[in-house]
């Protein structure tokens, strides 16, 4: 397809898409002339994907083109080339080391992950950010004075480890490996805020039917 009709299935302006081309977040079009290229399927299933993350995650086009580079790098295994994507994703800050609540976290952190035996998370602690985020998120709940630790967050941790599985069973359904890859990066990108607005359904309809409307 030329640009125009590129523009046209995707509902992305064509100057948009120029913009896209030049900040490399799309691969070049098959040269047609000098003035012209032509684009195919996967132009298309990227740019949407590329959308996704601009404007429902909200990441920024560096951001952005650094991912795409990791979901494009087929030099790496499946499971390094997912978890580079997915860290190159924007994260929480770094937490304080120094802080009594984020050493407590720590602890809180790792006492789960014994609890739930995820071998495989414990051996990453040192340099993953999703177990930097749980720290952080852990140490400024528990600054506020609620004792969240470990206990109480297995039942949670549980079900994430269910909608885990559920991702991973939708990746295998793509058909290359680029598309699962990609996959696994819209999951982070669109589930993500899609769990959270479930729990908050959840934690509503629970407390109408415990409180009433009252």
């Amino acid at each position: 397809m030329r640009l125009a009709q590129l523009s046209e299935r995707s509902g992305v302006s064509a100057a948009t898409i120029k913009y896209y081309l030049r900040e490399g977040l799309l691969p070049p079009g098959r040269q047609v002339n000098a003035t012209t290229s032509e684009y195919d399927e996967e132009h298309l299933r990227r740019l949407r994907l590329v959308r996704a993350m601009i404007q429902v995650g909200r990441i920024p086009v560096a951001t952005v083109r650094e991912v795409l580079g990791h979901v494009d790098d087929d030099s790496l295994g499946r499971t390094i080339r997912v978890g580079a994507a997915l860290w190159a994703l924007p994260q929480l800050p770094e937490p304080d080391e120094d802080d009594e609540y984020v050493r407590g976290a720590h602890r809180e952190a790792d006492a789960l992950l014994d609890a739930l035996g995820w071998d495989n998370a414990k051996q990453l602690t040192t340099i993953s950010p999703a177990y930097r985020q749980l720290v952080v998120a852990l140490a400024a709940f528990r600054r506020l004075g609620y004792d969240w630790g470990a206990e109480l967050l297995v039942p949670h941790a549980k079900l994430m480890y269910q909608a885990a599985v559920a991702d991973l069973d939708f990746l295998e359904t793509r058909p290359s490996e680029e598309e699962k890859v990609e996959a696994a990066v819209a999951s982070a990108v669109l589930v993500e805020p899609m769990l959270q607005a479930l729990h908050r359904l959840a934690q509503e309809e629970e407390s109408a039917r415990r409180y009433g409307f009252e």
